[in-house]
């Protein structure tokens, strides 16, 4: 930044915002650019600069425009953002226990009316499970996700950033829900509350479906990133979607979550058709093999009759999601949450 400061276009790159941002912000809150000089337009200083990266960071986070504001207002020319307390940089400070949503009693992840108009789209993405993990009601109204008033600081701030459509801002919310509770408690307690309110969303407007596309993809990178156990070890659990099935999210969470538990795995991923899943057991010969349906249309029994068949079967065929019919074939093992679904594949890999 020069002596001169930075224009609110500059401004506004710099921190990765609309420039409609910066002027609600300097509006609404005071967070402005401080150096003027007679006949040109205020321009930011690093402490400006410093004040608005406190914003943007809290608000992320989950902290209310006004509450982040009045923090950034007291920041001094540090760019470092204050922890909150319960937060994942906070360690002294445990999380919540109780992160179940009501939606009998939601409040909705608040949204800076100069954010892009945004909606959630369809397909969320569900627990290793039969049923709903969460109960589903209607959506409220407005631009946000309904979430619910026990909702974790850091899904609210997931959230918020959603309907920015803030990649980074997701990113960073995500890595550090990672690196900071390990992948299940990400999952159940940061992702999969905001991946659900954002199909509910959509199920109520049928708008925005660039709001969950975008999010996904933010889960898929932050589950990625997870460090995956040494090449040589070979994989002994294969993880695929059923046939004409899509959502593969819960998937990449389970290999996630094994590979941070040392197990490694092999995701064949989407649309997985029944000859190739039957070819790849036949070849690679796994322990495990988990098989997600999410939607009744995917969940053909057939497809796990087929692995069950062969002269070799793994020790472990699953059917995980809640797309599968009931009853399943007595030989078939189902899993209620991601929790059991690491516990009987890490047993069986090991």
């Amino acid at each position: 930044m020069t002596n001169d400061g930075l224009s609110a276009g500059a401004a506004a790159r710099r921190l990765g915002v609309a420039v409609t941002t910066l002027r609600t912000w300097h509006q609404r809150y005071g967070l402005g650019p401080s150096r003027h000089e007679p006949g040109h337009h205020r321009r930011y200083t690093l402490e400006d600069m410093v004040r608005l990266q406190v914003m943007q960071r809290l608000t992320a986070q989950g902290v209310s425009p006004a509450e982040a504001a009045a923090w950034a207002r007291r920041a001094p020319a540090s760019s470092t953002a204050p922890t909150l307390p319960g937060s994942p940089a906070d360690p002294g400070s445990p999380a919540d226990p109780d992160f179940s949503v009501d939606p009998g009693s939601c409040d909705s992840a608040s949204h800076d009316d100069s954010a892009p108009h945004a909606e959630p789209a369809p397909s969320t993405e569900p627990v290793f499970s039969t049923e709903p993990a969460f109960p589903t009601g209607p959506a409220g109204g407005g631009q946000s996700i309904a979430l619910g008033v026990r909702a974790d600081p850091a899904a609210r701030g997931l959230a918020r950033a959603a309907m920015r459509l803030d990649g980074p801002a997701m990113r960073h919310i995500l890595d550090s829900a990672v690196a900071g509770r390990g992948v299940i408690a990400a999952w159940d307690h940061v992702m999969m509350p905001v991946l659900i309110g954002i199909g509910e969303r959509y199920e109520a407007t049928a708008r925005f479906i660039e709001v969950e596309h975008l999010l996904s993809r933010s889960v898929t990178e932050a589950l990625i990133a997870v460090p995956r156990p040494a090449p040589e070890i070979t994989p002994r659990a294969l993880l695929a979607a059923a046939e004409e099935e899509q959502h593969i999210l819960p998937l990449e969470a389970l290999a996630a979550a094994l590979a941070e538990a040392g197990v490694p795995s092999r995701l064949l991923g989407a649309r997985m058709p029944s000859r190739a899943l039957v070819d790849a057991v036949d070849r690679t010969g796994p322990v495990v093999v988990v098989l997600w349906s999410q939607l009744p249309s995917s969940g053909d029994v057939t497809q796990l009759d087929r692995i069950l068949a062969i002269p070799h079967p793994p020790l472990v065929v699953a059917a995980a999601g809640p797309g599968w019919p009931s009853p399943l074939p007595p030989t078939v093992t189902t899993f209620r949450d991601l929790t059991e679904a690491l516990r009987v594949v890490s047993a069986a890999c090991r």
